[in-house]
């Protein structure tokens, strides 16, 4: 992990505020999600980039009960389950 040397402090709301800098280089704009991961001792905020919950892939996505699943993996869960998909 690199340091950038910017430090900002949290508000009584728990706020922070992304310096301009860093949503630039990030392309992070107003309204954009951001992940949170965390270790023992670390914070780490990462662009959201919803993605296919079986394989990870994020093209042509569909969205089912709340998650995120990719045309080709229906395709496929449809084929083991013993379906045929005509396009």
């Amino acid at each position: 992990m690199k340091a950038t040397g910017i430090v900002r402090p949290v508000d009584n709301a728990g706020r922070l505020v992304l310096p301009k800098e860093l949503r630039d280089r990030f392309n992070i704009q107003d309204g954009d999600a951001l992940e949170i991961f965390t270790t023992s001792d670390t914070i780490v905020l990462k662009k959201y980039a919803p993605a296919d919950i079986f394989t990870g892939e994020m093209d042509d996505l569909i969205e089912f009960m709340g998650k995120k699943v990719s045309k080709s993996t229906i395709k496929e869960l449809a084929r083991i389950a013993g379906y045929t998909i005509n396009e």
